[in-house]
């Protein structure tokens, strides 16, 4: 692997963790909004991450570097958000606008402390990938003065 792949790597995983922030947020947004039916209540959305393989980041750079195996992964790529299907929050509110002919509110089935947890992994995970940029381009930058030397 090349020095210049770890930023496609990196970028990658920062992509994946913005993606991730994102939903976590519209999660914590919608938390606590309330519908008369269960068809029309927001659930819970979460991202689907796989490995890309190094042939897939970088078509163009077979030959170049360490040859890497066939199960070698080179990044990260979003496969699609999924709904979670735990179950749904009925609350007995016949005063609320919402509520259904028997009196009962829907509310999401978001669990805000499992998404504050989501964030703030993803955003450390977000910034392991920024040192990782950092720490690689510091290292190039080093190569680039051995030869004023």
């Amino acid at each position: 692997m090349s020095l210049g792949n770890i930023f496609d790597i990196a970028g990658s995983g920062m992509t994946a963790q913005s993606l991730r922030l994102n939903t976590t947020a519209s999660n914590i947004a919608n938390a606590e909004t309330a519908s008369s039916s269960s068809d029309t209540t927001y659930r819970a959305r979460k991202p689907v991450f796989a490995a890309i393989q190094a042939s897939m980041l970088n078509p163009d750079q077979q030959g170049f570097g360490v040859t890497q195996s066939e199960g070698t992964g080179a990044g990260v790529r979003v496969e699609g958000i999924v709904e979670s299907d735990a179950e749904l929050q009925m609350r007995y509110e016949p005063n609320h606008p919402a509520a259904n002919e028997d009196g009962y509110v829907f509310y999401p089935n978001v669990n805000v402390v499992e998404e504050m947890a989501d964030m703030m992994s993803s955003s450390r995970s977000f910034q392991m990938n920024v040192d990782v940029m950092n720490t690689a381009k510091s290292m190039m930058q080093r190569i680039l003065t051995l030869g004023q030397q």
